[in-house]
């Protein structure tokens, strides 16, 4: 047997890094500053390169971009195309198809309202509450309403999460609007009509403006319908294919 002494070995029971709860708790929060630093940044580039190259001026407007984070309101796996320049399917599996529409559309039709601080707003078919959401910024109360209830639910819920406590959601048919709270400053439709929505140009304030995208020809064309006098004038905006809102479709023409 050799003289020398073996070598020492050192032998641990346990890891070095002790993986307590603190420690995960510091690492996902560190992960949710980089995603949420992320999102803040994707957020900026759409105002930036979709919303004021689209002629959208108003300063509230521009900031209630910024401020509201547009990725809560879209499901997970689709988070990463919450800043694109997309209508954007948060339906999961529906019967019908709702949207998010296109956010520089959004930005633009808000503009078109002329929102103002102590105006009453209805949003009609607000899907997750995007839209309600930004108006809510900017108006005394938004009263929003969803056709599908398992979305006007996550509206509310989004709503509550963010503080938004001047936001009302309810479910509701498209073309019922809120008789129950109107009359309205302002109705914006978030999505498409093909038909003349006479129920909810009823639910207008003298002076109230409704904002939509009206598919009766094409192209489609954002227009506003102002009351005036017991009467109802339009204005043509802008032209924009959004996606049609349930209820609000042309009845199918009768074939021999």
């Amino acid at each position: 047997m050799s003289g020398h002494a073996a070598p020492a070995v050192l032998r641990f029971c346990k890891p070095c890094f002790k993986h307590d709860r603190s420690s995960l708790a510091i690492v996902r929060s560190l992960l949710g500053s980089i995603q949420m630093s992320g999102f803040s940044t994707a957020r900026q580039k759409m105002v930036d390169g979709q919303v004021r190259p689209s002629d959208v001026t108003d300063i509230r407007i521009i900031d209630a971009m910024l401020t509201v984070p547009r990725e809560v309101f879209v499901p997970p796996s689709q988070r990463a195309l919450a800043y694109l320049d997309l209508d954007l399917d948060v339906s999961e599996g529906g019967s019908v198809k709702r949207f998010l529409i296109k956010p520089a559309v959004t930005a633009k039709m808000i503009q078109a309202a002329e929102v103002k601080e102590t105006d009453e707003v209805l949003v009609v078919g607000c899907a997750t509450g995007y839209m309600a959401a930004l108006v809510a910024k900017l108006a005394r109360r938004v009263t929003a309403t969803e056709p599908d209830p398992s979305l006007a639910a996550k509206a509310k819920t989004i709503s509550a999460e963010l503080g938004l406590g001047n936001v009302t959601v309810k479910a509701a048919a498209v073309a019922d609007g809120d008789s129950a709270n109107a009359p309205f400053d302002v109705i914006i439709l978030n999505g498409a009509t093909e038909i003349a929505p006479d129920g909810l140009y009823r639910q207008l304030k003298e002076g109230g403006r409704l904002v939509g995208a009206f598919a009766m020809a094409r192209p489609q064309r954002v227009t506003v319908v102002t009351h005036s006098h017991d009467d109802f004038g339009n204005r043509t905006l802008f032209d924009a294919a959004l996606p049609l809102l349930p209820g609000l479709e042309r009845p199918p023409a009768f074939v021999f």
